[in-house]
This record gives C-alpha cells, structure tokens and sequence, in this order.
C-alpha cells in the first residue's frame, strides 16, 4: 500500500471540495482533493440529459471566477459539470480523479485516508493510504437513492429507475410511467415524460414558487430571495433555526414546473404509493391510509430522494440523528476535521453553489488558524528541547 503524507486532503472534487481547494490555494497550505470521478464535474454528467440549474448563471458561480454566458440563462448540467473541470484547471488545483475512498480514521496522531485508486495503464485498482493533519469532507451527503422496501415486488418486467440513473424518455418502454415522488425532480421528469408517456404522479404536493424563475419579476426578486437564503435563514436565527428541521426532511416547493403545467401536460395526480400487489403498485386512498387501488404501469421512475452515506467515516462525530456535531463546518470534539456542502449545514445556501464558497472560506479559515497554532506549538517545544 502506497502511503503518502500531506497536510490537508479534501474528500469530493464537487463545488464544495473546489472552493475549498481555492482557499487552501490562496493561503499557501499544502493538500490534495480527491474525487471518485474519472472527470472533475461527473456527478453532474450523470444526471439527466434536460437537467438545467434552478440559478441563473450570474448565481453559479466559484469564488474568484464567474460563471461564462449570459447572467440571467439557466445552466445544463453539463454546462456547469465543464464550468468545474474549467474551474480546477484555472485555480491550477490538485485534484486526484478515480480515486475511491473507502475508510477514513485517526491513528491517535493525525487522520488516516484509506483509498482505492485506479492504475494509470488500466489494471486492478490499487490500495493507498493519505495521512494528514486535517481532512475536510467535501463528498455530498445525499450520496445513497432510496427506495422503499416493496420496490423490490414490482413486476419484472416493470422498468425501474431511480431518478439518479434517468437519463431520458428512451429508457423506458412503451406503456404508462408512474414518477413517484412530487418534489422538484418528479415535477420535471414527470413533464419532459407527458410528451411520449401517460404519466401519473404520486407525492405530496410541495407548492410552487409564486412566479418564473425566467420571468421579469425574477429579476427584481432573486436576488432578496438568495439573500434570505445565505443571511436569514440560518442555524444563528430563530426563523432559520425553525425553517431547518422541515427543509431535512421535506421537498421545498417546486421552482421552475408548477402545478398548472403538470395540469395542462395531462400529468394524473395519485395517491401515495404504500405497497405492491400482484406486481404492481398500489394507493392510499385519504388521510387514513386506506387502500385506494392499484395501478398497471410499465415503467416507476422514483424520484424519492436520497439518504447520506457516512459509512466510511470511522470516527465518532455523528450525533444520532445521522447528522455531523459541527459548528459552521468545524467538528470541536475531532480537532483537523472538516465539513463543507451539507443541506442547511450554517444557512439554507450551505449545499448551494451561490453558499458553499462562503462555507468553504470559513472552514479554511479556521484550519490555517490552527495549522498556526500547531506550528507555534511545535516551534516551542522544539526550542524548550
């Protein structure tokens, strides 16, 4: 196994691991990101094909470098996926693509950073380990679909996708499609369907966005909207700490398809999905979960979020709801540990792409602060010796 030693490794080449790497960069500290993609940007590659970001292009944006195009256009994912590839290469960031991170632990001296890598010339990946005074975990928290249990009791020869693997109406067969799960990706991916699909929608409608985000008045309203989101609705005030809990666990309203286009594309609203029978999904009927019958579709796409995955991290930071014990990205009870990216980690913006450069300063910040005091330390008692 290759051991390698360095100062800060960042786990995730996303737009947090990257405004990371900028601030590492402009205070001079050595580290290294390590990404599981083969290219920088691939997470966002592998959505679906129509995906366009719910921002303008002036709010998608990396510290230091704006985003190319017309200020008030609406991104592809695959814009924005070569933004961050373009974005590494100009910061001149050492990003390490193709590796997998498989475990991350302290050996009671400093943090240790077990990898699976793949070989230049294509052979079995090989084993190599980064130990490092800090590690800022940069991976995404939202990294394992979930589905419920009694997905697996579909037909077989339903077609069944999770929104992560859709990639556009070609996957699908001929025959109806329920889309199960309301919020922002069922809205779209239940409207880009109603073209070549009868398309029924299952979920609890979240609401809309009371105008275009395209529109006018968007203009004049975004920008005291992100505003509320990086300065208002934060874990520091009482309408953030109070917001928080429900933007957890619930979809927020849907931003760019509203109700009426669903309506006017034909898409069929239905009751919740609480089972399967005989192959095929089945409904509740009401608030008291009786049954309301069944549907025969060919195809679910499921669009029901995602749980995070912190299987890797070996250490006892977690509190038990799942979530990280930090402050603004800093982990008091583990000294040199790190989070940048979470959903409502400091304010509703932390997971954006407009909040994670803010975050990302502030974690950096706090880590030279520290190496400083290391060094400081270090220097004493060397000097005492």
């Amino acid at each position: 196994m290759r051991t390698e030693r360095i100062e800060t490794v960042v786990v995730g080449g996303g737009q947090a691991g990257l405004a990371t790497g900028y601030h590492l960069a402009r205070r001079g500290r050595s580290f290294v990101i390590l990404d599981a993609g083969e290219r920088i940007g691939d997470a966002w590659r592998k959505r679906w094909d129509s995906l366009r970001l719910f921002t303008p292009a002036r709010y998608d944006s990396l510290p230091g470098l704006p985003f190319p195009g017309r200020s008030w256009s609406f991104p592809s994912a695959a814009e924005f996926a070569d933004y961050l590839r373009d974005y590494a290469a100009w910061c001149e960031l050492p990003v390490r693509t193709g590796v997998f991170v498989r475990r991350l632990w302290h050996d009671g001296e400093r943090y240790v950073v077990e990898t699976a890598e793949s070989a230049d010339d294509g052979s079995a990946d090989r084993e190599c380990r980064y130990e490092a005074e800090n590690v800022v975990v940069a991976a995404g928290f939202d990294r394992l679909p979930k589905t419920p249990d009694f997905a697996a009791d579909l037909a077989p020869d339903v077609v069944r996708l999770h929104a992560v693997d859709y990639r556009g109406p070609a996957q699908l067969r001929d025959g109806d499609v329920l889309v199960v799960g309301a919020g922002n990706s069922g809205a779209d991916i239940a409207l880009e369907l109603s073209a070549t699909h009868r398309v029924l929608l299952s979920g609890r409608h979240p609401g809309n966005l009371p105008w275009r985000i395209d529109s006018a008045a968007a203009r004049v309203l975004s920008p005291l909207l992100f505003f509320a989101f990086r300065h208002v609705l934060t874990v520091r005030t009482p309408i953030g700490r109070k917001a928080r809990p429900r933007i957890l666990t619930h979809s927020g309203p849907l931003i760019r398809v509203k109700s009426r286009d669903l309506a006017a594309a034909g898409v069929e609203r239905v009751g919740r999905v609480v089972g399967v029978r005989d192959g095929q999904p089945f409904f509740a009927d009401g608030s008291d979960g009786s049954d309301g019958g069944a549907a025969r579709v060919a195809n679910v796409v499921w669009c029901t979020g995602f749980a995070p995955d912190h299987s890797w991290i070996d250490l006892p930071v977690f509190g038990t709801d799942g979530e990280p014990r930090q402050r603004r990205g800093v982990v008091d009870a583990q000294p040199g540990l790190y989070f940048v990216g979470g959903l409502f980690q400091h304010s509703l913006s932390s997971s954006m792409v407009q909040g994670v450069g803010r975050d990302a300063g502030h974690v950096v910040e706090h880590l030279d602060a520290r190496a400083g005091r290391v060094t400081r330390a270090a220097r004493l008692t060397g000097a005492r010796g």
